[in-house]
């Protein structure tokens, strides 16, 4: 999809998602939830900041699902041949 003033914001009006870091999202993420328990903006800002936040999750659980698959396809056995293994989080 070609990027136009439309569709490089996210669904609130805010800066798009697109090109953020993973950790640019979760900083941003970590800051909408101190402002959500703190219970400091009205309803319609809150609404807002939770639907970003939504956003932020989804997008750090695929970059983190995305990290996951690239680490499943790198793991190299002992003599040094690459091997694709299951990654096992334990």
């Amino acid at each position: 999809m070609e990027k136009t003033p439309e569709n490089t914001k996210s669904s609130t009006g805010g800066a798009s998602i697109e090109g953020v870091s993973f950790e640019q999202a979760i900083k941003e993420l970590e800051t909408i939830v101190r402002k959500l328990e703190g219970g400091s903006g009205d309803l319609e800002a809150s609404i807002r900041d939770y639907v970003r936040g939504t956003e932020l999750k989804e997008f750090c659980q695929t970059k983190l699902k995305d990290a996951r698959l690239k680490v499943e396809s790198i793991l190299k056995t002992q003599d040094g041949a690459a091997q694709l293994q299951p990654f096992d989080a334990k």
